[in-house]
């Protein structure tokens, strides 16, 4: 049976061992767990009000990434914190990790060169209004505003 997982000091640890990346117990995440194991969670950091980091990871079970969670997982930043942009950082070299970010919608922001863990580190951004799994009427929340004429 699945189930979702909240528990950042379990997920952010096997999120990192996954990506490579330390836990710094600053983390949040969100998880689904089969039979009292995760199979796949994402982990938010570095969350500055304006901007969060994701990472996600899975241990290769097939179908753990429904629609439904894809639809938690971008609620959680762009309306429960009002983010106005995600980040994903990835190395160049990781081409199946570039295929899914792009495949969610992140375009490729930036390329620091020689700064990743093989190869370039590329930077990832997602805004609400790119987000395929926001309501229509989410993806728009705050534009009317931003764009409004000021006298």
């Amino acid at each position: 049976m699945r189930k979702l997982v909240f528990d950042a000091e379990k997920i952010g640890p096997w999120v990192c061992n996954k990506t490579g990346g330390v836990f710094d117990g600053l983390g949040t995440g969100i998880g689904i767990e089969q039979d009292g194991k995760l199979i796949g969670a994402v982990l938010y950091d570095n969350y500055n009000g304006q901007s969060i980091c994701i990472h996600v990871a899975s241990d290769g079970t097939s179908n753990w990434m429904t629609r439904d969670f894809l639809r938690m997982a971008f609620d959680y930043p762009f309306n429960q914190l009002g983010v106005k942009v995600i980040l994903g950082m990835v190395d160049s070299a990781n081409l199946a990790a570039r295929r899914f970010d792009e495949a969610l919608g992140f375009k490729l922001e930036h390329t620091i060169l020689n700064a990743g863990s093989q190869e370039h580190l590329l930077i990832y951004s997602m805004r609400p209004a790119q987000c395929r799994f926001l309501s229509m009427k989410e993806r728009h929340r705050g534009w009317e505003k931003q764009s409004a004429c000021q006298p």
